[in-house]
């Protein structure tokens, strides 16, 4: 253990006590025993004892901690009577539990339907076998004449419009899935470019005025598969805002026939051109269909537990304990998805690191401020628990002198740990430098308090954040991140830094001061800008907004913007929600991302937002991304 760490562990011991008069032969031994106290509680914890807490965790019993799942409840469970062991103090709504209510996705509905009329034929298709929705689907009915839009794709980079002259209004639009092979380095390549997403096609089709998208597989070099694309593995919103599904090709062929053309032929052609190739198809041809997607509410819990200090003030310690479960469409093993997907370091790491703190901070006393420790839920399908304890804390916010959140902190590698959120406080640079100073490792920091973990939630509010995490790994979203992999002693070592930050955070004098403009700096080391945020990274021109990342029912509430911004130029406050940007309709994140991105350096768009009750028309001057 770093000397500077023992010397800490000695200050909290001596921190509340009295001066008392004791001859020096009588001191020596207690002083020795003192010293030889610290030496044995050099570390949190052991690593075989933060071993433990990952490998339960990460179990295959616990199924991978889906949201929703009664794993995840074990995991709770397992965390709360933890709290309890140490010490703590319930600090939730039920004893150690804080409810909240999540979306986790989507299932097929019962009433799905697709019919064809034609002069020649009048059929039902089968659900499953010849047609599927798509999980981003709304759900409706729709009907009218076809329309084939090639790939669905208009890239202005590329001087490439499949909508050019042709009227989609009420009508229905076939694509094919993909692009051409030009935008993503020729025949066999699978480096797609965004166009290719099924969404992009989504939002182009629903804001040309389609009624619903139909997709087709088409053919692709080397592959004769046409398999339908297995429901909630695709990444998307909630609701894309219109009805969606994907057909066989076959199904195409036969409606392309009446037209006397051919799928093949047609997809051929601009591949080899990238010429676009749409055309309506016969009049007399029409489709009638129902999309039922049903989305999946589920109850789940924060654990709060409360270590109290001699003031009202405390410093948050946290971590998310949910995973992927089974796996869906943020899995990056995508042939895996059904498997357990165990999340040993992302993050039954970092939840062992709570219980591993929350243990020793409770074993040294009371000291000024007290230590909220938090396990939350909801991480990863948006950070839904950290703001929602943001927006309902169990606590006064006011009282909350800063966030330390540890997220994927058990593969240390290469000899770096990554600190995010330095800029929040002034102190912070001293107080990490101090706590890492004889770390085996090297401490890579940066400044923004924002990024995909659950530190952002607390940033948004004005509370100085520090974000500790070792890097992303080959494991990551995988069935393979498992807790043969963890490195303990290194995380161990991670924790230490941890405590020696929480305990100087806990005595100092003056609380620290939250530094907004450093705060939404860029570059977290975790994933940079949000999705769809218009910060400082990402593809695009600049805006300047980060987004709250729980989707609204129509629209994009952001949760900050950042100063000096275009954004915050063109008068958009943190609260509003942007329903409209430059004349394209915003429904949820990926509208944003795609409608920022095709704007320009320079360019002034009009934005609409709502702000409260009142709609407001604003005009925005993109900028260039610092």
């Amino acid at each position: 253990m770093p000397v500077t760490t023992a010397a800490v562990r000695l200050r909290s011991v001596f921190r509340n006590s009295r001066p008392v008069m004791i001859p020096i032969r009588h001191l020596l031994p207690a002083v020795l025993a003192v010293f030889a106290a610290a030496s044995a509680a050099a570390q949190v914890a052991s690593p075989e004892a933060y071993l433990e807490d990952v490998k339960f965790l990460a179990s295959p019993a616990l199924r991978g901690r889906g949201a929703g799942t009664p794993e995840l409840d074990q995991a709770a469970a397992y965390i709360a009577k933890k709290f309890a062991e140490a010490g703590l103090q319930p600090a939730g709504e039920k004893g150690y539990l804080q409810p909240l209510q999540v979306t986790t996705g989507a299932v097929m509905g019962e009433d799905n339907r697709l019919a064809i009329h034609s002069p020649g034929e009048e059929r039902s298709l089968r659900p499953g076998q010849d047609y599927a929705p798509i999980n981003f689907s709304s759900s409706g009915t729709a009907s009218g004449q076809l329309v084939f839009a090639g790939y669905g794709i208009d890239a202005e980079e590329k001087s490439y419009d499949d909508y050019t002259h042709l009227d989609v209004q009420g009508r229905i639009v076939v694509v094919l899935r993909y692009e051409p092979p030009s935008f993503s380095g020729g025949q066999g390549s699978r480096r797609y470019t965004r166009h290719a997403n099924l969404i992009s096609k989504a939002i182009n089709a629903r804001n040309r005025g389609a009624v619903a998208v139909i997709i087709a597989n088409g053919y692709r070099e080397g592959s004769d598969s046409d398999k339908l694309i297995k429901f909630g593995s695709v990444s998307g919103p909630a609701d894309a805002g219109i009805p969606m599904l994907q057909v066989k090709n076959d199904v195409v062929e036969r409606w392309l026939e009446g037209s006397g053309r051919s799928l093949r032929d047609l997809q051929a052609t601009i591949d080899e051109a990238d010429a676009p190739q749409s055309l309506e198809l016969a009049a007399d041809l029409r489709v009638e269909l129902q999309v039922d997607v049903e989305r999946k509410q589920a109850d789940v819990n924060n654990v709060v537990g409360y270590w109290p200090g001699e003031t009202d003030e405390y410093v948050v310690i946290g971590a998310h304990y949910d995973h992927l479960g089974l796996g869906d469409e943020s899995s990056l093993a995508p042939d895996s998805v059904g498997q357990v997907h165990p999340g040993a370091d992302d993050n039954a790491s970092g939840t062992a690191g709570v219980i591993a703190l929350a243990k020793a901070i409770a074993s040294h006393g009371e000291q000024r401020r007290g230590t909220l420790f938090i396990a939350f839920a909801g991480e990863e399908i948006g950070l839904l628990g950290s703001q929602y304890w943001t927006d309902h804390p169990t606590k006064p916010l006011t009282d909350a002198v800063a966030m330390l959140n540890m997220d994927m902190i058990g593969r240390v590698d290469k000899g770096k740990v990554y600190v995010g959120g330095l800029g929040t406080a002034e102190a912070f640079q001293q107080i990490v430098d101090g706590a890492a100073k004889d770390a085996q490792f090297e401490v890579a920091a940066s400044q923004s308090g924002y990024g995909a973990s659950d530190h952002t939630s607390f940033t948004t509010k004005g509370i100085p954040v520090l974000f500790f995490f070792s890097g992303l790994h080959a494991d990551y979203h995988k069935p393979s991140d498992t807790w043969d992999k963890i490195n303990a002693p290194a995380a161990i070592e991670v924790l230490d830094i941890v405590y020696d930050v929480a305990d100087d955070l806990r005595v100092i004098e003056d609380r620290p001061e939250f530094i907004r403009e450093a705060a939404m700096a860029s570059g977290d080391p975790h994933s940079g800008a949000p999705p769809g945020s218009g910060g400082g990274g990402g593809y695009g021109p600049y805006f300047g907004s980060i987004p709250d990342f729980a989707e609204v029912p129509n629209g994009v509430r952001f949760a900050d913007i950042r100063p000096d911004s275009p954004a915050a130029k063109g008068g958009l406050l943190p609260g509003d929600i942007m329903t409209s940007f430059d004349g394209k309709p915003i429904k949820n994140l990926y509208d944003f991302t795609y409608a920022l991105r095709d704007g320009r350096v320079g360019q002034t768009v009009a934005v609409q937002v709502l702000r409260g009750e009142a709609e407001l028309a604003l005009n925005v001057t993109l900028g260039e991304r610092p």
